[in-house]
């Protein structure tokens, strides 16, 4: 019994953590943060905090893979799927990413300024490259479409979806739109992309 509270304080102690870390590393990036920054927001003295993580890096990197799986894990699934047709992996991409997105909101602008760090390797234990290099959906593009390089069709779905919410602070600023608007202008592109891509490769 005894085993079974100390892991579960272990683990709980952990998520703590990683959940302050999760907080500070988002506002401040990398850079900024200290770990005595990230031990104030857990409420927790720094000892314990390099007990259960020997270096910011290293809490960094955990923190990193987990936005990493969210900005793409969502895709994975969907783009290896060999019962959907070309027409429905789109549908679920846009769905799908854009329901993400809005529960995470500065995950695009917290992962694109940390990819441009040197100092923290995480890129080698998350293989993005080869993943979608492999996935079914290439080989359904290549297919329908072999004059499409499936590079520049990725990109083009995951900017329609992914760049409203890096642009959204610029438009609250500047007042083109509110959140009650955003969300509107979101449910709006959740019809159209769909539409706009299948113009695309004319299915």
């Amino acid at each position: 019994m005894a085993k079974q509270k100390t892991r579960e304080t272990d683990v709980s102690t952990e998520e703590k953590i990683k959940e302050a870390a999760r907080k500070v590393f988002t506002q401040k990036g990398f850079a900024a943060t200290r770990t005595r920054d990230i031990a104030e927001e857990a409420g927790i003295n720094l000892a314990l905090l390099n007990y259960y993580f020997r270096s910011k890096e290293k809490l960094f990197q955990q923190i990193m893979m987990e936005k990493m799986q969210q900005l793409f894990g969502v895709l994975l699934p969907i783009l290896n799927n060999h019962e959907l047709s070309l027409g429905e992996k789109v549908e679920l991409i846009v769905d799908n990413y854009l329901k993400m997105l809005a529960q995470h909101p500065d995950l695009p602008i917290f992962v694109l300024s940390e990819l441009r760090n040197p100092s923290v390797e995480f890129t080698h234990n998350f293989p993005v490259k080869q993943m979608f290099q492999q996935v079914h959906f290439i080989q359904q593009l290549k297919e329908k479409k072999p004059e499409i390089n499936p590079l520049h069709f990725l990109i083009n779905i995951l900017s329609m979806t992914v760049f409203p919410f890096i642009a959204k602070p610029v438009f609250t600023h500047i007042g083109i739109m509110q959140d009650d608007d955003f969300q509107s202008f979101i449910q709006e592109r959740k019809r159209l992309i769909p539409i706009w891509i299948k113009a695309i490769l004319e299915i």
